[in-house]
């Protein structure tokens, strides 16, 4: 079955066609800007050229129609007609408690995701606008959509629970509910294959790091626990998110700089994180790396905090699950920024890591980072969130 992976934001849509049989992407792209003056397509068929058009996209019932123009087109498309995609599944941010696995989309569900909008104001909206418009262009298709908070739905209720007035949950279910799932999923499943250890009976903590970033710590097939809160504000040090920081902060700055709670909320999501920590310098780490390697004390400041938030973050989670079996790193900076990688892993001698210098200088591939007498395993596995998707909407089907 041919199954198409839509992920939708505000002003963009990204598309994947995967043969679930094989596992490989037909074809993958991007409509960008969309409602905004220079929108364009990018597609790229497999074993070819990246095609880019710029043409006017409106809407996103425009974004799905140059999608499914793109992948039939006669020349450069990947299927001869719509009868050969199987179904589709749609990445949905947040699930709330109503939703702990993939679900065929209907018009009840529609409206239980509009209902968990509070939760996920600037994500779900837009993912329910690629939905609509792939159900009026695609009738026939099965919908799917994947939750990135379905994988996390199994945290203990220790782990979830804040320490605020337990009506606060009951009334609005305030609570802890982690995000990229869908990640966490895949390379959790994908760490466990090389550790040859069955996922029901492996203990593993995935690093997702990446601009957004997060930890799970996953223990017998289940994610016990999770860095991400109720928003993905919470937990690591980010490239522009603060992460977790003391609450009363936020009355002292308002008073202090005369914010009101939407300018500090912009000031934590926006300007803080190790972008705000370097002093404005970069959100990004190639140009943190650099900055280290020249010795400019705002880019070490920042790497460093970024580092020993993960490895406390880790080291938690070690003690929540009484052991660990592998470490593993994934997203952006987790693949290929290897001197963070060795940074959180001297954290953890005592542990009985040891780093294979050579193997953490390798990217883009599945690889084992620690020596072969080392206790724990720690790997790289490059995340393939659409790949999950796909599998996902497969099993359901």
């Amino acid at each position: 079955m041919n199954i198409l992976v839509i992920n939708c934001g505000s002003s963009s849509l990204k598309f994947q066609l995967i043969d679930s049989d094989t596992e490989e992407a037909l074809g993958k792209g991007l409509c960008d800007r969309i409602g905004i003056p220079g929108s364009f397509i990018s597609f790229t068929p497999r074993g070819k050229d990246k095609i880019t058009k710029e043409t006017e996209i409106k809407d996103h019932n425009d974004a799905i129609r140059l999608v499914i123009e793109a992948l039939t087109d006669p020349e450069t498309g990947v299927v001869s007609s719509l009868s050969e995609i199987g179904a589709v599944g749609h990445r949905i941010v947040h699930g709330g408690e109503k939703f702990n696995r993939a679900t065929i989309i209907n018009e009840e569900v529609i409206k239980a995701i509009e209902e968990c909008n509070d939760l996920a104001p600037l994500h779900n909206p837009a993912n329910l606008i690629g939905v609509k418009a792939c159900m009026d262009l695609m009738k026939d298709t099965p919908m799917v959509a994947v939750f990135d908070t379905a994988f996390h739905q199994t945290m203990p209720e220790e782990a979830y629970l804040y320490g605020l007035p337990y009506e606060y949950y009951e009334k609005y279910r305030i609570r802890r509910y982690g995000f990229h799932g869908t990640s966490h999923d895949f390379v959790s499943h994908a760490c466990a294959d090389l550790l040859g250890k069955p996922y029901e009976e492996a203990k593993i903590i995935v690093c997702h790091l990446g601009n957004g970033a997060s930890i799970s710590a996953v223990k017998d097939g289940k994610c016990v626990d999770t860095s991400m809160g109720m928003t993905p504000l919470e937990g690591l040090i980010m490239g522009t998110r603060s992460g977790d920081l003391d609450p009363a902060i936020l009355e002292f700055l308002c008073d202090k700089e005369g914010f009101d709670i939407h300018e500090m909320l912009k000031v934590l999501n926006k300007k803080s994180g190790v972008f705000g920590l370097s002093s404005g310098f970069s959100s990004d780490f190639r140009d943190l790396e650099a900055g280290c390697k020249e010795g400019k004390a705002n880019s070490i400041r920042a790497v460093k905090a970024f580092s020993y938030r993960v490895a406390k973050y880790v080291g938690a989670y070690i003690a929540a699950m009484n052991g660990v079996d592998a470490i593993a790193f994934t997203a952006g900076i987790g693949e290929n920024t290897c001197f963070v990688r060795k940074m959180i892993l001297e954290y953890f001698g005592y542990m009985g890591i040891t780093l294979d210098e050579e193997a953490n200088q390798k990217r883009g591939e599945d690889i084992m980072i620690s020596t072969p007498d080392s206790k724990v395993k720690v790997f790289v596995i490059p995340t393939n969130e659409e790949l999950s998707i796909a599998r996902q909407t497969l099993e359901l089907l």
